[in-house]
């Protein structure tokens, strides 16, 4: 392999380190379907950018300080008279609201994208904190729908399990390397009024995360090192998009 490129700000998202670090989103990619994040990795699909994506980047980026920045690389947020649309005005409200809670503020008030590299069972990972307090927790800000329960592969589960915020952790903690704390500092989009939480993901679910990642992780890095074919999910948007029909479908074999 060769030499690791060193993880900054401007590159943390480039193809080069994308190739040569896995993280928790890329992790999680991999596990909803080989083929889209490989793709994704290659520069042969790119997702379109959600509304509901944005909102949450919005918030995101003020908090970071990077709102400016995050303004000029998205104007579709903008009216053509150069308002904010509706929907970036309540993450307007969200901020507003977020900022009125002094514990909600105390937590967000660690040191901000912190970036950390580490291994994981010999595959190099990289992370970016929220907010970091050195030697006390990890907080990442999380700006949903709700926080109501999700349904997911015919099970109800919770919104931290359904999204994979538990990975995240496990991979997070593991990779800061003092087994610290990891809280979610939760908001929602509800209207008219957000509603927040500070939410703490437990050792035990983390310990149970991390031994699922490290059966998997050696065959999605062997996936992008182009050893192994990626599998297909044929359900998600580049599955569809890619599919070849090579057959007719009796109607009662299709689900």
């Amino acid at each position: 392999m060769s030499e690791l490129i060193k993880v900054t700000r401007d590159n943390y998202f480039s193809p080069e380190v994308e190739m040569q670090y896995m993280g928790s989103s890329q992790y999680k990619g991999f596990v909803e379907c080989e083929a889209m994040q490989l793709a994704k990795l290659k520069g042969e699909y790119i997702e379109e950018k959600s509304v509901s994506l944005l909102v949450g980047s919005y918030v995101d980026a003020h908090f970071e300080g990077t709102l400016d920045k995050f303004m000029s690389e998205n104007p579709e947020i903008f009216t053509k008279g150069g308002d904010l649309k509706s929907d970036y005005k309540h993450a307007e409200a969200i901020i507003r609201r977020l900022e009125r809670d002094e514990m909600y503020m105390r937590y967000m008030s660690g040191e901000k994208q912190v970036i950390k590299t580490g291994e994981i069972d010999g595959v190099w990972f990289k992370i970016r904190m929220d907010s970091y307090h050195p030697g006390k927790a990890i907080v990442d800000q999380k700006i949903m729908k709700d926080f109501a329960g999700v349904w997911k592969d015919g099970l109800r589960l919770p919104f931290v399990e359904a999204w994979g915020y538990d990975i995240q952790a496990s991979i997070y903690v593991t990779v800061e390397g003092n087994n610290r704390p990891f809280f979610i500092a939760g908001g929602t989009k509800e209207k008219p009024e957000p509603d927040l939480a500070i939410i703490s993901i437990p050792p035990d679910r983390i310990s149970y995360c991390l031994g699922e990642i490290k059966k998997n992780i050696h065959r999605y890095a062997d996936i992008k090192k182009g050893l192994i074919k990626p599998t297909r999910c044929e359900k998600c948007a580049y599955c569809r998009s890619t599919k070849v029909l090579t057959e007719i479908i009796d109607y009662t074999k299709m689900e």
